[in-house]
């Protein structure tokens, strides 16, 4: 059903992903997903034990929050990937070493990602694209040698 909703919905939300590090920001959020996760204390044990077991809940609850805040505010991508790869490097301290270091690997990969992603950076040709160019230019240039063979 070309014509229907599925038809509208999805470049439209291709549109959307090209202008933001969606991966990056995707990755961090899941990291600090994970890590909540992994907490199974419940909130009455984490305030008796006091600020170590407040920052075991702050520090995945700002990995969450900054992956999604790059996804809706991708200008200031930059900040929230410092922010977010500096607590994703303190639950290694305080939330079961980053979530059995799951949580942690994806909220690192997540902020490298989009510390590194440019706005205006055209797309990459894939491999096959390149590939076909290269065949056509290849044939093109054949009767160019061959005229310029039967010229000589």
């Amino acid at each position: 059903m070309p014509g229907g909703p599925r038809g509208k919905i999805r470049p439209a939300f291709r549109r959307w992903r090209a202008g933001r590090p969606f991966w990056g920001g995707l990755l961090l959020a899941l990291g600090g997903a994970e890590v909540l996760l992994t907490l199974k204390a419940s909130l009455d044990v984490i305030l008796h034990v006091g600020m170590q077991g407040l920052a075991g809940y702050l520090l995945p609850a700002v990995m969450l929050l900054c992956g999604v805040l790059i996804l809706f505010n991708p200008s200031q991508r930059l900040f929230y990937s410092v922010i977010g790869v500096l607590v994703s490097l303190g639950t290694w301290l305080t939330s079961n070493l980053g979530g059995f270091f799951v949580g942690l690997l994806l909220g690192v990969a997540g902020s490298c990602l989009t510390f590194g992603w440019l706005p205006d950076q055209e797309p990459r040709i894939s491999r096959r694209q390149r590939r076909k160019q290269v065949r056509a230019a290849k044939a093109v240039a054949r009767p160019l040698e061959r005229e310029a063979g039967h010229a000589a």
